[in-house]
């Protein structure tokens, strides 16, 4: 697949460029600022688009405002941000949508779990990092939504949430995949949400229910 990379840091951008070129994908375009990405995108037209949330010229949050304003023009473009640290403002609003992924840039050290990451974002999923499902997910609301949850409700919506199917649940926590559907049928049933079919969508409607305000 065709790939657009944006991150500041010439380091982390060539070491990533390495992983998806060996990795069988076509890097289109590696920029370090969030206008640079926004052209670069206009440009490539590309599969898949790769931000790291802090770039120039603020060095703040100009990547994730690029991304929502590309989700607004390229509203088809898959993209995956990187974050150094748990920042849960910026996830729920786009992974709404499918076809997003946001990991903490220590995850892609974990070669195998990136590319299955963007891998599934291409393809329309979502791939969440478990640290920030677990932000997510954490009690911090006086009506907390989740303590209408069992200990193995949460255990199988934080994984679902990160992207994984309910096969791949079930291996996981070593049930059956019936067994996951079901919970999963009782989690939306709790929580008074309707329930798509459709995995990923069922998991990011949950997240905006549960996200902090």
């Amino acid at each position: 697949m065709r790939i657009v990379l944006a991150d500041d840091s010439v380091l982390f951008r060539e070491g990533i460029i390495r992983l998806l070129t060996d990795a069988g994908h076509e890097v289109a375009a590696a920029v370090g600022d969030a206008d640079a990405l926004l052209r670069a995108v206009d440009e490539q037209a590309p599969d898949l688009a790769v931000i790291d949330i802090r770039m120039p010229p603020t060095m703040t949050d100009d990547g994730a405002r690029a991304a929502r304003q590309l989700r607004e023009t390229h509203p088809g473009l898959p993209m995956i941000l990187l974050s150094q640290h748990v920042e849960t403002r910026h996830s729920v609003s786009l992974v709404a949508s499918g076809g997003f992924g946001y990991l903490l840039k220590d995850r892609v050290l974990r070669v195998d779990d990136f590319l299955d990451a963007v891998r599934r974002v291409a393809g329309g999923g979502s791939a969440l990092d478990p640290d920030v499902v677990g932000a997510l997910l954490a009690p911090g609301r006086r009506d907390d939504p989740l303590a209408l949850l069992s200990e193995r409700e949460r255990e199988v919506l934080a994984l679902v949430a990160e992207g994984h199917s309910n096969l791949a649940v079930a291996a996981r926590l070593h049930l059956g995949e019936r067994t996951v559907e079901s919970h999963m049928r009782t989690i939306f049933q709790k929580l008074r949400i309707l329930d798509t079919g459709e995995s990923h969508r069922r998991v990011l409607a949950v997240l905006a229910y549960i996200a902090p305000a």
